[in-house]
This record gives C-alpha cells, sequence and structure tokens, in this order.
C-alpha cells in the first residue's frame, strides 16, 4: 500500500490577507469553509492529479478554541508552507506499517466541515506527535468523501514538490514505510514547492 500527496499546508495569521496577495499574484483560490470548534477556515487552490493547496488560518467568526488551533497558527507572524498531507485509502493500516519502521504517525481522528454549498465532508485523519519540522506528513483518509480538489478552483499546477531535513537518511525511511516515494535533501527542516499559475508565471511557497 503507497501514500500519496494530497494536499499543501499553507498556514497563516491572517487568512483573509495571505488568500488576497496569492490571488493578486495568480493563484486560483476558492472558499473551502470553517473548521467547527477548532477556530480555522480554509481556501483550497487545485494543483491537478489529485492534489490541492489549502491555505488555513484563523476564523474570526469563532470564538476562540479551547485548544491551540493547528499547524502552529497561534504562533505564527506571517504565511508559511507548514507541512503536507498524504493521502490513503487505509488509514489504520498506513499507521500501523509506519510504526513497524519506527515511527509514531498519531492516532486516528475523526474531522468534517461543510463546503459553502453545503455539502458535508468528513475524513480520517493522523498527526504525528513529531513531524520533523513538518517535513514528515499527517495521514488522511477521506472514505466515501467527495476529494476536496473535485470542487477546488482549478489553473495551478504543481510543478515540483521537495523536502529538506539535516538526516535524509531518517526521513526517508519513515517514507519508504509509508509508501511514499518523495525525495529529501540535506538541510533545513522545511517544505517547499513550485506553483505553475495560469499565463505562465511561477510561485515559489516555503519558508
Amino acid at each position: 500500500m503507497g501514500i500519496e500527496l494530497d494536499h499543501l499546508v499553507y498556514a497563516t495569521p491572517d487568512l483573509d490577507a495571505t488568500v488576497a496577495e496569492l490571488r493578486a499574484g495568480g493563484v486560483p483560490l476558492s472558499p473551502g469553509g470553517p473548521h467547527v470548534g477548532v477556530g480555522t477556515r480554509n481556501f483550497l487552490g487545485g494543483l491537478g492529479e489529485g492534489a490541492y493547496l489549502e491555505v488555513v488560518g484563523p476564523d474570526p467568526d469563532q470564538d476562540d478554541p479551547r485548544a491551540p488551533r493547528p499547524f502552529g497558527i497561534d504562533a505564527l507572524t506571517g504565511p508559511r508552507l507548514v507541512t503536507w498531507a498524504a493521502r490513503t485509502t487505509d488509514l489504520d493500516r498506513a499507521i500501523a506499517d509506519a510504526a513497524e519502521a519506527g515511527h509514531d504517525a498519531g492516532a486516528a481522528g475523526e474531522m468534517s466541515r461543510e463546503r459553502p454549498d453545503g455539502v458535508l465532508l468528513r475524513w480520517r485523519l493522523a498527526f504525528p506527535p513529531d513531524n520533523a519540522g513538518g517535513v514528515l506528513p499527517f495521514l488522511i483518509d477521506w472514505g466515501a468523501s467527495a476529494h476536496p480538489s473535485e470542487t477546488a478552483a482549478t489553473g495551478a499546477v504543481l510543478g515540483s514538490f521537495a523536502l529538506a531535513h539535516p538526516d535524509p537518511r531518517r526521513i526517508a525511511t519513515v517514507l519508504r514505510a509509508l509508501g511514499a516515494d518523495v525525495p529529501v535533501e540535506q538541510g533545513a527542516p522545511g517544505v517547499t514547492a513550485v506553483l505553475g499559475l495560469p499565463g505562465g508565471g511561477r510561485l515559489e511557497l516555503g519558508e
């Protein structure tokens, strides 16, 4: 069983401002919806081949959540590409495969959000306690729900996607156990991506 890139997570402390900046730069984005109780909402942009960009930040229409917002959003001073999600069709098995390789992929949990058209999406996911600076993905299983890339704004494509870490061999071992074929370079922990934009432009996302 293998996993593949589901989406890139671009987190921001000011969602509206970041969406406006990305759109002005040529990135097509459409409203995703709120994550009720988590204190966030998102916008989505399709990247082709079933992948998408999630731009996520605080939702001013929700009360502050009891727990910190995910992806370190509360501590951010500006937008950054924080991590990525890997799609699986068998979350429990993926977690078990990771454990056999000595990686704690986290416990399976459930989430949901309502799309602007009223359709409710439900999915299961697992966040690793240690994601190696965002380089190791969280796992996501959409089950019977429609995939967000099906209704996300289109026009951009993923030109390249790269991972870096001071110990690339360790990261590569975990990724192989998960069934992911993603190269890892040596360097400071981080995720970078280059988007091809409508009209021929390019945008690099990273630190």
